[in-house]
């Protein structure tokens, strides 16, 4: 069939994809998470952070390509591999690090750790250390923004350990007969501190255990940031027509081991080596160079800025206080005169 030429003015062409903003965001974001894990590692080998570390590194596009897909008041909570995700959301990365350092400038006062960053600012209700514990805080947190009636998702990550929990099964069942606005994100990074998935159970397609409660579930190539940011997408706009809950399985890799203590010999370097051919910071590295979107002095440019920050950060951790012994009696019972308290 013939077709006619408008003879109106030229649309501006409708940009395809991605924007470059984006891809500039993306870049940044999973550089500090990166270059801050790394700094991390050296700083614990001089024992200037203590305790349990769990490091992020390899799994940068699982945090950051949620926080493009979802909006600023919606709520996040994890598991304890925590410092990637109050990073991706905008907390300062000095306040992380003074809390790793246990100083009482830390973004929870230094009570917490590494396992327990807290930032209500960004709406980051916290890193867990109980396995699966967290689940079923997501999920309250998600029947308060439907009670409320905010439009507000919540976003719940948890390791594919977590996923063997009772707390998880309960959780899903509650969420999908009250068709909770969540997100439920297992982060597959292949194994339980040192178990492969293939040896903790017959079913080692993850999200499948989602869908034994009809709840939409699907995996997602998290290596791919492009691909989380547009799954997270469409499970939020699933739950924030009121259709309830999704499960994603987020396929992704750490390439350190388990905590700092983990030397990691249950797996192969030509395993590790794999995996770094599919690095995300990489893919989208390529993607800024081969769209024109920065060249290679602005993309250095930007590292320098962010090995900047993160001394800024190791610098004011080290120059911090210590929190004061009274400081463990605060913050244990909510400080308020309850009205129905008869004082004699």
């Amino acid at each position: 069939m013939a077709t006619t030429k408008s003879t109106s003015a030229k649309k501006p062409k409708k940009e395809s994809g991605h924007p470059k903003s984006r891809y500039l965001f993306w870049y940044e974001k999973m550089q500090l998470i990166r270059l801050f894990e790394q700094k991390c590692a050296q700083l614990y080998g001089q024992q200037k952070i203590r305790g349990f570390c769990h490091l992020y590194i390899g799994q940068e596009a699982s945090a950051v390509g949620a926080v493009t897909a979802l909006n600023k008041d919606d709520k996040w909570i994890t598991a304890y591999r925590d410092h990637g995700h109050p990073l991706a959301l905008g907390t300062a990365p000095k306040k992380i690090m003074a809390e790793l350092f246990g100083k009482a400038t830390g973004v929870s006062a230094g009570k917490g750790g590494s396992m327990h960053l807290f930032d209500k600012e960004h709406n980051f209700f916290g890193g867990h250390g109980i396995v699966g514990g967290q689940i079923p805080l997501g999920a309250g947190i998600a029947f308060s923004e439907k009670y409320l009636k905010t439009g507000n998702v919540c976003i719940c990550y948890m390791g594919d350990g977590a996923v063997r929990q009772g707390a998880f099964h309960e959780t899903f069942n509650l969420a999908m007969t009250w068709l909770l606005p969540v997100i439920f994100v297992v982060e597959n990074n292949g194994y339980a501190m040192g178990t492969s998935v293939e040896r903790t159970s017959n079913v080692t397609e993850l999200y499948q255990l989602g869908e034994a409660y009809d709840m939409p579930s699907w995996a997602v190539d998290a290596m791919t940031i492009e691909t989380v940011h547009d799954e997270t997408a469409k499970a939020a706009e699933h739950a924030r027509k009121g259709k309830g809950p999704s499960f994603l399985e987020f396929r992704t890799y750490r390439y350190r081991g388990h905590s700092m203590s983990d030397p990691a010999k249950y797996r192969t370097k030509e395993e590790v080596e794999k995996y770094k051919d599919l690095d995300s910071i990489e893919k989208v590295k390529d993607t800024i160079l081969k769209k024109k979107y920065a060249t290679q002095p602005a993309l250095d440019a930007i590292d320098a800025k962010i090995k900047a920050e993160v001394q800024e950060a190791v610098d004011f951790a080290e120059e911090s206080p210590w929190p004061d012994a009274s400081d463990a009696y605060k913050d244990v019972y909510k400080e308020e005169n309850y009205p129905f308290i008869i004082e004699e």
